[in-house]
């Protein structure tokens, strides 16, 4: 028995000792559980909406007032004509868009009642299903309250929401470019650091640069592959989409192709920047795994709406690759959104893409010099 507990105090020490491994182990299932506590809800909490008043009334502004004064909605921009609706939904300024008639509290009053219409970005099919459903409520609870008041005896104000980029709300419209994002960051980002790592921790990198190949063509040796096999899995996955699920696709595949590369460059570079602070394939694919796929998925906007996020955690996924390269591609295949709409997902996409290039290649001659 003395001998195992030597045994168990020397392992005991050696984790200890290792601090990567230990930040790991205990760090990040905590950050996960945080992460999973407040990113799960089904909540809406000051959701941005435009309101398109025709009618500029008492009763549409006390309307719009009940509206912003629930706490779920932020009033973000008032609206002039119908253009600046679709383009403020196009660059997702707004989720959701009121619109009142003409002579919108007139007709309430009368015996025929008026028509407020609801235009939601439906990109994202269950936050805008979720967002007319609060709408509806707080509007028919002001419609019976009118209804009472007046003595009228039909309901006041009728409700017509309409559903862009998606009038039918499947889900696998919001599926595909998470899915999209999370394979391959996954794909170009883990295998690589773990393909690079291998080399490190069986000691034949440094026999790879001895050889008359340089440093920066082996690292273009072990990405290399990695760059066509995450191209074949974006191919696969929009022809899936595209021709069994009916996905559309209304915009430029040039540019749908440059989204794709870009991210696909930036998550090889990110591999390579992990495989320069990870010691082991395993710390590697932890830190892929916690790191990149469960943020993928969390902070994203893949699944859970941003907007709803604590403060803090809204912060976080501004700094999360994912977050802009799915929403360049929902623009790109939902809303023929051309250059001038998804240049600032590529730039910043291309910020971070050098930002990792630089860090890896300090932190590899730091290394291995």
């Amino acid at each position: 028995m003395g001998q195992l507990w030597v045994f168990v105090k020397k392992e005991t020490i050696h984790i200890i000792r290792d601090k990567r491994t230990l930040i790991v182990l205990l760090i990040m299932p905590l950050a996960q559980i945080f992460i999973f506590g407040y990113v799960i809800t089904t909540e809406i909490n000051e959701a941005k909406i435009g309101v398109y008043d025709k009618s500029n009334d008492f009763t549409s502004r006390q309307l719009t007032d009940r509206l912003v004064s629930s706490g779920y909605f932020t009033l973000k921009q008032y609206f002039h004509n119908e253009d600046e609706v679709k383009v403020a939904l196009r660059q997702g300024k707004v989720r959701m868009v009121v619109i009142f008639p003409p002579g919108f509290g007139n007709d309430v009053a009368s015996h025929y009642g008026a028509k407020i219409q609801l235009i939601a970005d439906a990109s994202e099919a269950n936050t805008a299903q979720m967002l007319v459903n609060y709408a509806r409520g707080i509007i028919s609870v002001y419609g019976s309250e009118l209804k009472i008041k007046n003595a009228i005896h039909v309901n006041p104000i009728t409700i017509e929401p309409r559903m862009f980029y998606n009038p039918g709300l499947k889900g696998v419209f919001m599926s595909v470019p998470g899915i999209m994002a999370m394979i391959l960051i996954l794909i170009s980002a883990m295998m690589t650091s773990i393909s690079i790592t291998r080399e490190k921790e069986y000691g034949s990198m440094e026999v790879l640069l001895i050889s008359p190949l340089k440093p920066w063509q082996i690292i273009l040796g072990k990405v290399a592959p990695y760059i066509l096999l995450s191209f074949l899995n974006a191919v696969s996955i929009l022809a899936v989409g595209i021709l069994i699920f009916k996905v559309p696709m209304e915009g430029s595949w040039t540019l749908l192709a440059l989204i794709n590369l870009v991210y696909i460059m930036l998550s090889l570079s990110l591999g390579i920047f992990i495989s320069t602070v990870a010691g082991s394939q395993m710390v590697a694919m932890f830190i892929s795994l916690f790191a990149l796929l469960l943020p993928t998925v969390l902070l994203s906007g893949f699944i859970y709406p941003i907007e709803n996020m604590p403060s803090l955690l809204q912060w976080l996924s501004n700094i999360m690759p994912p977050r802009y390269y799915i929403k360049a591609v929902k623009i790109v295949m939902f809303q023929a959104g051309n250059f001038g709409v998804v240049w600032k997902e590529l730039l910043i996409m291309g910020s971070f893409l050098v930002a990792f290039l630089f860090l890896s290649i300090k932190n590899f001659k730091i290394r291995l010099s």
